[in-house]
């Protein structure tokens, strides 16, 4: 569909092939993949100061912790990361910005033969689930973790660690300014300050609504975040997600280098060194507390004792995106037909999967093996005798 301007009544609106509402990690990736097609996509964000879990990303490419009870998304994730070098490369092509991808493995420090007791049974359960499929993660020693991470001093508390080769990260800033300035110079439109306050459908077009004016499209992705929840039963569909505030301290930068991330800590291509996170469940509160902060610095201390002389330069709360099973859900309406859905909380894992085959599902209708299980459906499994 060329662009356009459409008159619907009295209201003039502006025409695209696909909307995409949120501009945030799932929703300019899957713009971003969309442009890439050459469909004419728009993509609607809210204000700079809209509830955002992007900005307060801590850039894990994480597959080692992901999926338990569902080895779809295990399996989904794993294909994501895997795919993420060539998408590194192709944001630099397209938009000139590195985002820092490094690829080489991560881990998560264990603390306690409890820690190490209970992350063994996790990974025998994924591993168990994954069947032949296999699941590419193992519990290493001390003398591992100083291989791994040489010139760097190892806690005595630190018992054990759970590695995976599958496990990164990036700059999550740089990641979203990379997607956003793609996705315009390939032709897309972003449109910022335009909450979408309705969606619409006439005669097979849907209309999003805002204060600065109406976008109609033959098909529309819901990927805002907490907003989906409020915009998806305007197009028959389910958005089970929930709140989750989550804390991060972020060091002054310095020369030791951190060459992998170790679950709750990272060291940024920049230099500094990222704390954190926590899980609470209180509502929308995106605050900070000195009690969690606390905690934070102190089990980063324990894994790594030098880090007792850094100087902490700064803090956030941010709210997560969870779904009960904290894993992803990808719909599309079947009483809204080109409707769709598309959220997680792991909106940098999942980054290079949503350009790829998510822009392509909605693009050209190719579902990817498996998807159905991604299904908001799931939730809704009525009770056996």
């Amino acid at each position: 569909m060329a662009r356009s301007t459409l008159r619907f009544g009295l209201c003039k609106m502006h025409s695209a092939e696909v909307i995409v509402i949120g501009g945030g990690m799932f929703g300019a990736a899957i713009a971003y993949g969309l442009a890439r097609r050459n469909v004419d996509t728009v993509m609607l964000d809210g204000a700079d100061d809209a509830l955002r879990a992007a900005r307060g990303n801590f850039g894990l490419v994480w597959v080692q912790s992901k999926g338990l009870g569902m080895h779809r998304y295990t399996a989904w994730s794993r294909e994501s990361a895997r795919l993420w070098t060539a998408f590194a490369a192709d944001l630099h092509d397209s938009a000139g910005i590195d985002v820092g991808h490094r690829n080489q493995g991560g881990m998560q420090l264990l603390l306690g033969d409890a820690e190490v007791e209970a992350r063994h049974e996790t990974m025998e359960r994924m591993r168990q689930q994954a069947g032949a499929d296999g699941f590419a993660c193992e519990i290493i020693d001390r003398k591992a973790i100083r291989d791994l991470l040489p010139g760097i001093e190892i806690g005595d508390a630190v018992s054990a660690a759970s590695f995976s080769p599958d496990d990164g990260d990036v700059n999550p800033l740089k990641l979203l300014r990379a997607m956003q300035r793609g996705f315009t110079r390939l032709g897309g439109r972003y449109r910022s300050c335009r909450e979408v306050t309705g969606i619409e459908h006439r005669g097979g077009v849907f209309v999003a609504k805002t204060a600065g004016g109406d976008f109609a499209a033959p098909k529309i992705v819901l990927a805002a975040g907490h907003g989906i929840f409020r915009l998806a039963p305007m197009v028959g569909l389910c958005a089970p997600i929930r709140p989750q505030r989550g804390q991060i301290l972020v060091t002054e930068r310095v020369q030791s280098r951190l060459d992998m991330p170790v679950g709750s800590i990272r060291q940024t291509d920049e230099g500094g060194f990222q704390f954190g996170v926590s899980e609470e469940d209180l509502g929308f509160d995106d605050g900070t507390t000195l009690a969690v902060m606390r905690d934070i610095a102190r089990r980063a201390i324990a894994c790594f004792p030098q880090f007792a002389s850094l100087r902490l330069l700064r803090s956030w709360g941010c709210i997560r995106v969870l779904t009960p099973d904290k894993c992803a859900v990808y719909d599309e309406s079947t009483s809204h037909p080109g409707a769709y859905i598309a959220t997680s909380h792991s909106g940098v894992t999942l980054a290079a999967i949503n350009a790829h085959h998510v822009a392509r599902w909605v693009a050209d209708g190719a579902v990817p093996p498996g998807f159905a299980q991604f299904s908001a459906q799931r939730f809704n499994v009525p009770a056996t005798a």
